[in-house]
């Protein structure tokens, strides 16, 4: 066996650089960039890899450490897990801006490779710059934080380790059920060391992605559960979504005459018109989706968390017989609320269903139909909705939906009031183009992951949603699309303040408090003082970016017509009306109210929250 001579940091960008991903007869490559920012702890180590001919992966220089890592989590999610980037940082405080965004790719089971730099393995110049000391244990750095966010952590102490961290990585990594954050830890010095490394070690690599398939004794239950039910109702989602399942769906709903609500990360799979999709489920779902839910006697949950907005916190399932089938490639999900697990892929599960259970017919009759169309004229109203204050939220959301955006443009959100209203309203004409991340609701994901998705896709129209608290939270990635020349547009929807967390607060009985944005009002001591006003349009023209605005609908119009034509990125600053979202829809939501206050309202709100608690499932 030859061997090839190689610093650890050379050795895996040669590594990564041959990595592929094959799914259905389809190969593609599956590492094809690196996010970063570079310093002491990484810049002469993997930075010098990098910068060296002889690889094909593309650096994209973040502006912000955790920008850069959800740049890479839109890009892989936008590729439906089939591409995915590595992201790098030095020590320290460069890789602690790391760790949210790894929860956000966990939770959202998107694969990214996390590379911070690490405090040196010798130990010799300790401490250096930036290295957190642990007294009671010296083999703890800053890094060990990303263990409790990461499906794999390593750390390469020694240049010969990288062969098996990378083989554990990447078996993460390319696993559909298991995949998330890997985080493999680089100590400066080592990245620097050179080994003989075994040839082989940097030949092609294709994972394959293998479809579990249902056994005929899963298919048997299912199918015997499905022919006792009356009322049944199927949750769509992001597994199938991943799974390329919307086919699937459609042709076993149809047949079997069964309705079906979209979770966030499934939402967009099958287009909004289908006559048996009633739009989002849940705590921020319709009122469609979530009547018929409430009567539903058995519960087909294919790819979804079971999360407590899905679930309106286990409390939306109300028919006493209501039974659960979780199909899930993820037994961790498939076992949820007592549910009759059946660990297989989505779409051949659906497949083998439409296939078993002919004859069958659900009870629900016209109800879908009455329901949906219900809804729709809902939804219709809200689009209408005129605001005496300043632009209606949900009326933007329909302008920019029915009216002004390319039906293939991809909208991406993540935070806030907007992805309730997106999920209820929104009506997706072309799938695969509502881009949500809620499983975490990290805030400050929308303008980075939507710089991830036009890497994704080039040729489309790529929208931010974004509101102003998330805009302000994290935007420094538009200065990256600036430099990178990628056009996205990034629609600030200002209603000045955490509105979506206010109303919250509102509605267990406490006074507003700490989430509009007020000046502090010298009499009261609060920040209860005017309005805090920003013009987030220069905000982007210092960036680079071209700035809009926008008060009427008829401003709204023409800004995104005119960033429609732009060539570069656009910021449009609208204002709206700080309580002009949707509200909940037949749904409830546990929150954990002080059941002791001063404030009657707040314990009035807390007797009201543990009547709710009653009838919820309590596993």
């Amino acid at each position: 066996m030859g061997t090839i001579r190689l610093t650890m940091a050379q050795a895996l960008v040669r590594f990564l650089d041959n990595q592929y991903l094959e799914v259905d007869g389809e190969e593609t490559k599956f590492v094809t960039g690196v996010f970063g920012i570079f310093g002491h702890g990484v810049v002469v180590g993997l930075g010098e890899a990098l910068a060296a001919e002889g690889h094909s992966l593309r650096f994209y220089q973040a502006k912000n450490e955790q920008g850069g890592a959800h740049a890479a989590i839109g890009y892989a999610k936008q590729n439906d897990r089939r591409k995915m980037m590595a992201v790098t940082s030095s020590i320290g405080p460069g890789a602690l801006n790391m760790v949210t965004a790894a929860g956000t790719a966990t939770v959202n089971r998107i694969p990214v490779l996390f590379l911070p730099g690490d405090a040196f393995a010798c130990r010799q110049p300790d401490p250096v710059l930036q290295q957190v000391e642990i007294p009671t244990d010296y083999t703890c750095t800053a890094n060990d934080a990303f263990r409790a966010v990461s499906k794999y952590w390593d750390r390469v102490n020694r240049p010969e380790q990288l062969m098996t961290a990378m083989i554990n990585a990447f078996r993460v990594l390319t696993d559909p059920a298991e995949t998330g954050a890997v985080t493999v830890a680089l100590p400066q010095d080592v990245q620097g060391e050179a080994y003989d490394y075994p040839e082989e070690f940097f030949g092609k690599r294709v994972h394959h992605i293998e479809r579990r398939i249902p056994t005929s004794g899963q298919i048997d239950r299912t199918v015997s559960m499905l022919r006792q039910a009356e009322r049944p109702y199927v949750i769509c989602g992001g597994g199938v979504r991943y799974s390329d399942a919307g086919k699937e769906l459609e042709e076993f709903c149809a047949k079997y005459h069964i309705p079906f609500g979209e979770t966030q990360a499934g939402k967009g799979t099958v287009r909004w018109d289908n006559p048996f999709n009633l739009s989002g489920i849940g705590n921020t779902g319709s009122l469609a989706a979530n009547k018929l839910a409430k009567e539903a006697d058995l519960i087909l949950a294919v790819g979804t968390r079971l999360g407590d907005f899905t679930t309106c916190s286990k409390w939306l399932f109300q028919n006493p017989k209501a039974r659960i089938v979780g199909i899930n490639i993820a037994p961790f999900d498939a076992y949820k609320m007592n549910a009759e697990p059946i660990i297989a892929d989505a779409k051949l599960m659906l497949k083998a269903l439409c296939e078993s259970a002919s004859g069958y017919k659900s009870s629900w009759g016209d109800e879908i139909a009455k329901a949906k169309a219900e809804w729709d004229a809902e939804v219709d109203r809200l689009y209408a909705e005129e605001d005496s204050v300043a632009l209606s939220q949900v009326r933007v959301l329909g302008e920019l939906n029915d009216r002004l955006l390319p039906e293939d443009a991809i909208v991406v959100s993540g935070s806030g009031s907007i992805p309730s209203d997106m999920q209820r309203v929104w009506r997706t004409r072309v799938t695969g183009t509502y881009h949500m991340e809620y499983g975490f609701s990290c805030m400050g994901y929308e303008i980075a992951a939507s710089l991830g998705s036009k890497l994704a896709c080039p040729g489309r129209d790529v929208v931010a949603i974004v509101g102003d608290g998330a805009y302000t939270m994290l935007h420094t990635e538009l200065l990256t699309a600036v430099q990178e020349e990628k056009k996205i547009i990034v629609i600030v929807l200002d209603n000045a303040g955490f509105q979506c967390i206010d109303n919250l607060q509102h509605s267990q009985g406490i006074v507003h408090f700490g989430n509009e944005w007020k000046h502090r009002d010298s009499s009261s001591g609060r920040l209860d003082g005017r309005s805090v006003v920003v013009d987030y349009a220069k905000n982007a023209e210092s960036w680079g970016a071209k700035g809009l605005r926008a008060t009427t609908i008829n401003e709204l119009g023409a800004a995104v017509r005119q960033a429609l034509e732009e060539r570069g990125p656009v910021v449009i600053d609208v204002k709206t009306s700080p309580k002009s979202m949707t509200q909940g829809y037949e749904s409830w939501w546990r929150v954990g109210t002080a059941q002791v206050s001063t404030n009657k309202q707040v314990e009035d709100a807390a007797k009201s929250m543990a009547e709710e608690v009653s009838k919820a499932r309590q596993f």
